[in-house]
């Protein structure tokens, strides 16, 4: 009896989560609707739906036009998002940005402060946590509440959340990201690459939704790739795959055009190769002809770099990210150009339109993910 028992109780989770998942995919249903799709009873439909109001995991929704003039309405329901929160964080050269969203990924809260690159290991995991709870605390769940956190930072991350190598942070380098954050933060945490969950952040809400096959390439204060093949982050075997590192021929050294002309019109001014490459987009947009050349010897340098990859991979679009992406055509069409002159089948060429939220964005999706197989095992 007992042995039964324990299988009566896995049936009912289970078809708990199967309606619960036919209202997180579906929208609005009636119990007929839930019954059908879950391929249980009506009656079971409506046990399971009550006990879903009741924790909160469902809402029942108004009457339509239709339905008063038939008579009596069917009762209709739908998810309710705001029952679960996640979080994302992006760590960059410069910014720590989180966001808390609901479980259909609408931002509930979100915060962005400054760091510097030189900052010591252990300052910044703090800074990291202390975000993650004041921009929660904003959004109102407590972090133990969250369903997830996910964190996506600038290195190499391998598969448990440690990351590889960084060039940009200071003690980043061999350090368990994800095991120190989860000594700081109280809820589940999930760590990745920087650009893998940007390229991620676009399939989801940016311009590659509906490509299956992406590159991204990050154009800021420094240069970096994410790949989508097949609709998902591509990682590589030994989750390297889109750091562009040392390439010969001189690929990837296309900030200099920009540079050179910065220090040319004003060379007692001091700049970053980011900010003489924004100098150099505004003096073009003005009607500046030698900023203009230079801007676009600078695409053309970055669409070299990228036909190393374009052409192997053969993707359906190309997006541009970063702080740059502002160039619009500027940047993008030269690239196109080149694009057009040297593949067999050129990809779309986009600026991206998610600014600095893009890493976030895609930690967010992530965190989502891990939320729902965990939501759809197990709801209650």
């Amino acid at each position: 009896m007992r042995q039964q028992s324990g299988d009566a109780s896995l049936l009912r989770r289970l078809n708990s989560a199967a309606i619960l998942r036919v209202l997180r995919e579906g929208g609005v249903a009636t119990l007929s609707e839930l019954a059908r799709a879950a391929r249980v009873s009506r009656p079971t439909a409506e046990v399971i739906v009550e006990g879903l109001l009741a924790e909160g995991w469902a809402e029942e929704c108004g009457e339509e036009e239709g339905d008063r003039r038939r008579g009596r309405p069917a009762r209709r329901f739908r998810f309710r998002a705001a029952a679960g929160h996640v979080a994302g964080v992006g760590v960059g050269a410069s910014w720590l940005r989180a966001m808390v969203t609901d479980l259909d990924g609408t931002v509930v809260a979100e915060r962005r402060v400054p760091h510097h690159p030189s900052m010591p290991a252990g300052d910044r995991l703090d800074a990291v946590a202390e975000l993650v709870g004041a921009v929660a605390a904003e959004a109102g769940p407590a972090v133990p509440d969250l369903a997830a956190v996910g964190v996506g930072t600038t290195g190499m991350v391998d598969g448990s959340g440690r990351v590889v190598k960084s060039v940009v942070l200071a003690g980043w380098t061999g350090l368990d990201l994800r095991g120190e954050l989860s000594r700081r933060i109280p809820a589940p945490v999930l760590v990745d690459n920087d650009m893998r969950l940007a390229v991620l952040a676009e399939h989801w809400r940016g311009r590659a939704r509906g490509r299956s096959d992406v590159v991204y390439l990050f154009a800021g204060s420094r240069l970096g790739l994410g790949l989508l093949i097949g609709g998902r982050p591509h990682r590589g075997a030994h989750a390297a795959a889109g750091e562009i590192g040392r390439q010969p021929g001189d690929h990837w050294r296309a900030y200099r055009h920009m540079t050179e002309y910065a220090i040319a019109v004003e060379p007692g001014e001091m700049r970053s190769q980011r900010e003489a490459a924004r100098f150099a987009i505004e003096r073009a947009r003005a009607g500046d002809e030698q900023a203009a050349r230079a801007v676009r010897a600078f695409a053309r340098h970055l669409g070299e770099g990228l036909i190393t990859v374009v052409n192997p991979l053969d993707p359906e679009m190309v997006v541009i990210g970063g702080s740059l992406s502002k160039a619009g055509d500027l940047l993008i069409e030269p690239i196109r150009e080149l694009f057009a002159e040297v593949c067999l089948h050129p990809p779309v060429v986009v600026a991206s339109a998610l600014g600095g939220e893009c890493v976030a964005l895609g930690a967010v999706r992530w965190a989502l993910d891990h939320a729902d197989r965990h939501l759809f095992t197990q709801p209650s």
